[in-house]
C-alpha cells in the first residue's frame, strides 16, 4: 500500500453560490475540468475503534475502479494527513494490504469480524488543475450528500490540493476564493461528519479536543499543533452558533481563550507584524463574543433561579427582565451576523496561513530561531514554573484585592490551567500523571471561585446599566435592578470563601513536572 502525506484546505460552501465559480478570474484560462462521480462508503466497529484511535478506513469506487485508502490524524498541522492508498478488486477493504500502516497494530481476527460500513458519501466532483510555472493545485468541487442510511447530509464543499509547490501558494489560492464567494474555512473532515450524523451530533457545541505533543517535537512545532486545535475549536462551533445555540457561543470563546493564551505562553517565538495584525483580529472576534456569553450567564445565574420560584411578579422585575431577554437576543444575533461576515471568515483562514506558513516560522533572529528548535518539553516545564509561582504570589493576599486585581489574577490561573493542558501528556509516568490530575482540578476549584467573582461584578454592571441606563430613571425599574445586585452581593461571600478554599487546595500540590 503506497504511502503518502495529503497537504489539502477545504472549504465550505452554500449550493446557490457554486454557480459564481464560473465567473471567477482564476478559472477563465483554464482547460476542461475532469467530472466523474464517486461513492465512497467508510468503515469501522460499531463502536468506532478506527475513529477512537484516529485512523480512517475507506473504500471509494470512481467508474469501474475500486481505490482504498487508511488515513491518520497528522501531527505536522491542520492540513496534512498521511494516508496509505492502494487500488483493490472490489467494494471490501482488503486488510491483506494494511501491514505497513497504522491500522496493522489494531488488525486481529475480532476487529476484522467487526468492521462493517458505518456510511457513504456520494459526490459528483468537478476537478481543475491550476498549474503556474511554481505550483500545481488542484481544485475539486464537491456537491452530493453523506448517508447513513437513516439520515442524510447535504455536501458542498471545494477542495485545494497540493500537487507541486509550496504551501503559501495554496493559501494565497484558498485567499482567492474566500474573498469573492461566501466560503469558510472547514476543518472536519467527511469522515468526521459521518461521524456525528451518526451520533446525532451535527450542529453540537464542540469541546476542546486532545493535543497529542510529543516530547522530541520541537518548541516550534509545539506551539504549531496547539494552536491549529484551539483554531479548530474556534471554527467547529459556528454550526452550533448558525443554529442559536448559546454553548455554542462558549465553546467558541474557550477556543479564542486558549489560543490567545497559547500565543501568549509562546511569546518568545512571535516577534513580528504578522502576529501583531493575528492578535488585533483575534481581539477585535473577543470583543464581538463577549457580550452574548456574559449577558448569558446573568440569565442563568440570576434571573433563572428567580423563574423556577415564580419570584417575578415583583414590581419593576417584569419590563427590566423583558428588556435583559431583549438584549440577550440582541447579543445573540450579533455574534451569529460576526461570524457571518466576510471579516471572520478572511480572519480564521490567515490564522490558519500564519500557523502553518506564517513569518514566525522562519525568523530572521537568531536567538528567536534557536528559541523554537529547543524541546518542547524543557520549554513547558520552564513556562509552568514560571506562571506557577506568579500564581502562588499573587494568590497570596487574594482577600484584599480588588474587583480589576481579582480579574487579572483569574487571568494568571486560566493560562497555567490551559498551560497544564497543553503539556500534560509530556510529562509521563504514573506519579506524574496522578499529582497533573489533582493539580488542574485544584486550578479549577481556584478559577471557579474567582470566576464567580468577576461574574457577580460583570453581572451588577450589566443590571445597573440595563435598569438604569434612561434619562429618567423608572423608580420600580430601580428597585428592580437594586433587588437583582443584592442577590449577587449575597452570593460575594461564597464566592471569596470558595476561591480562598481553592487557593490554599492549589498551593498544596506538588508540581507534575518536576
Amino acid at each position: 500500500m503506497t504511502a503518502r502525506s495529503e497537504l489539502e484546505i477545504k472549504l465550505e460552501l452554500p449550493p446557490t453560490s457554486v454557480g459564481r465559480l464560473k465567473k471567477i478570474p482564476l478559472l477563465h484560462a483554464l482547460k476542461a475540468p475532469k467530472r466523474a462521480t464517486e461513492v465512497s462508503v467508510y468503515f469501522d466497529t460499531d463502536k468506532h475503534k478506527l475513529r477512537k484511535n484516529g485512523l480512517m478506513l475507506r473504500v471509494r469506487r470512481i467508474g469501474k475502479r475500486y481505490v482504498q485508502t487508511i488515513k491518520a490524524n497528522g501531527t505536522a498541522g491542520l492540513f496534512e494527513r498521511s494516508e496509505w492508498e492502494s487500488e483493490i478488486t472490489d467494494g471490501e477493504p482488503d486488510l491483506s494490504l494494511v501491514r505497513n500502516t497504522p491500522l496493522k497494530p489494531l488488525m486481529n481476527g475480532k476487529l476484522c469480524r467487526q468492521l462493517k460500513p458505518m456510511f457513504a458519501t456520494r459526490v459528483n466532483r468537478t476537478v481543475y488543475a491550476l498549474a503556474k510555472r511554481a505550483h500545481v493545485i488542484e481544485l475539486a468541487i464537491d456537491r452530493g450528500k453523506i448517508d447513513t442510511g437513516v439520515n442524510s447530509l447535504p455536501l458542498c464543499e471545494l477542495e485545494l490540493e497540493l500537487k507541486r509547490g509550496n504551501e503559501a501558494d495554496l493559501f494565497s489560492v484558498a485567499r482567492e476564493l474566500v474573498h469573492v464567494l461566501p466560503a469558510r474555512l472547514a476543518l472536519k473532515s467527511k469522515s468526521e461528519r459521518g461521524y456525528e450524523l451518526i451520533d446525532e451530533e451535527l450542529g453540537a457545541p464542540v469541546r476542546a479536543g486532545p493535543i497529542d505533543l510529543t516530547v522530541c517535537a520541537s518548541t516550534r512545532d509545539g506551539f504549531k499543533m496547539i494552536g491549529g486545535a484551539c483554531l479548530k475549536q474556534v471554527i467547529d462551533n459556528e454550526p452550533a452558533i448558525i443554529k442559536g445555540d448559546p454553548e455554542g457561543v462558549h465553546q467558541m470563546r474557550v477556543g479564542l481563550r486558549r489560543l490567545r493564551a497559547a500565543m501568549s505562553l509562546f511569546s518568545a517565538l512571535l516577534h513580528d507584524p504578522q502576529t501583531s495584525a493575528i492578535k488585533t483580529e483575534l481581539k477585535w472576534l473577543a470583543g464581538e463574543l463577549a457580550p452574548a456569553r456574559e449577558i448569558e450567564v446573568l440569565m442563568n445565574r440570576v434571573v433563572k433561579p428567580l423563574e423556577k420560584k415564580g419570584d417575578v411578579r415583583r414590581n419593576g422585575l417584569p419590563a427590566l427582565l423583558r428588556e435583559l431577554a431583549e438584549k440577550r437576543k440582541a447579543a445573540l444575533e450579533r455574534v451569529q451576523n460576526t461570524i457571518a461576515s466576510t471579516r471572520f471568515r478572511a480572519l480564521t483562514l490567515e490564522v490558519a496561513a500564519w500557523l502553518e506558513t506564517g513569518h514566525w516560522m522562519k525568523p530572521e533572529d537568531d536567538l528567536v530561531r534557536s528559541r523554537g528548535e529547543v524541546t518542547i518539553q524543557g520549554f513547558a516545564a520552564d513556562q509552568l514554573g514560571r506562571r506557577w509561582r506568579k500564581v502562588r504570589k499573587k494568590g497570596k493576599a487574594l482577600a484584599q484585592l480588588d474587583a480589576p486585581n481579582r480579574h487579572k489574577l483569574r487571568i494568571q490561573v486560566k493560562k497555567l490551567r490551559y498551560a497544564a493542558e497543553f503539556f500534560g501528556d509530556l510529562f509521563k509516568g504514573k506519579q506524574m500523571s496522578q499529582r497533573r490530575k489533582k493539580f488542574v482540578a485544584a486550578l479549577e476549584h481556584l478559577q471557579d471561585g474567582l470566576g464567580d467573582l468577576n461574574d457577580i461584578t460583570v453581572d451588577e454592571n450589566l443590571i445597573t446599566t440595563t435598569g438604569l441606563r434612561r434619562q429618567r430613571p423608572n423608580p420600580k425599574r430601580a428597585f428592580a435592578a437594586g433587588l437583582l445586585t443584592g442577590r449577587e452581593d449575597a452570593n460575594l461571600d461564597a464566592a471569596m470563601a470558595a476561591a480562598t478554599e481553592g487557593y490554599a487546595a492549589f498551593v498544596e500540590i506538588k508540581p507534575f513536572w518536576q
